[in-house]
C-alpha cells in the first residue's frame, strides 16, 4: 500500500535521513520518498499506517495529513 504524510517540521538532508530510518525501522523493506518543499513523506509499506505515523513523530516530525493512494 501507499501512503503520502503531510509533515511538519522536515527542512534538510538530516530531516530527510531522520524520517526514512525511522521508517525503515518499522518496515526494512518500505520505499521512502521525501519532498522538504512540499512537506510530503510517500511510503510503500505493508505495515500499518499508526505504526508508520508513530515512526515519524518518534523521529521528532509532526503527521498533520494521511492519505492513502
Amino acid at each position: 500500500m501507499t501512503i503520502e504524510f503531510n509533515v511538519e517540521g522536515m527542512s534538510c538532508q538530516h530531516c530527510v535521513s531522520a524520517v526514512t530510518n525511522a521508517i525503515r525501522e518499522r518496515d526494512a523493506a518500505a520505499r521512502v520518498q521525501v519532498d522538504l518543499a512540499a512537506g510530503k513523506v510517500t511510503v510503500e509499506s505493508a505495515a500499518p499506517v499508526d505504526s508508520l505515523k508513530d515512526a515519524i513523530d518518534d523521529a521528532g516530525y509532526t503527521v498533520v495529513a494521511v492519505a492513502n493512494r
